[in-house]
């Protein structure tokens, strides 16, 4: 009997219990781990594509845009302008800090309300902290008589207009 009471049952099977709960939390720890390593694997795979919109558009037709007008268009980011020569479009995001301008007829400027950086008609900088003038953007007369804008492209100042004839 002395054999009897040095075995312990309780304590043996409390043992034989704890490690299958060890090995099944371990497994279900293993298995989760796997799991999350496929999700993240097969994010790692699969395309990343970002859709951005077209950098050609089309900002309406010539007639909307009077002689000597500035036209904000903050859709897209650009002042449509109409001069004697012909219509040119600038990019209306500032260069100083990225902000969009605004076009203030009363003192005939493009003025940036951030930083006060203010700039002619034509792009060129008047004052402020903008370290460069407005860019031109390429713009041309589309076959369906609507001005197309190419964001993507810029031009040297005052190097293209597009000229319209008036039909009448």
């Amino acid at each position: 009997m002395p054999e009897d009471a040095n075995k312990n049952p309780g304590n043996h099977d409390d043992a034989v219990l704890d490690r299958r709960q060890f090995v099944k939390v371990g497994a279900t720890s293993l298995g989760v781990a796997g799991l999350g390593a496929c999700v993240f694997g097969f994010r790692y795979l699969s395309p990343n594509v970002l859709y951005e919109p077209s950098p050609i558009v089309s900002v309406g037709r010539p007639e909307r845009y009077t002689i000597g007008s500035v036209t904000l268009d903050p859709r897209f980011s650009i002042f449509v302008v109409r001069d004697q020569e012909g219509f040119y479009a600038l990019s209306a995001v500032c260069t100083h800090l990225g902000r969009l301008t605004i076009w203030k007829a009363d003192g005939g400027v493009i003025a940036c309300p951030c930083h006060g950086s203010t700039f002619r008609r034509d792009g060129t900088t008047i004052a402020g902290p903008a370290p460069a003038p407005l860019p031109w953007l390429k713009m041309w007369l589309g076959d369906d008589g609507y001005l197309i804008v190419d964001r993507s492209t810029t031009l040297s100042p005052r190097s293209e207009y597009v000229r319209v004839e008036a039909h009448g």
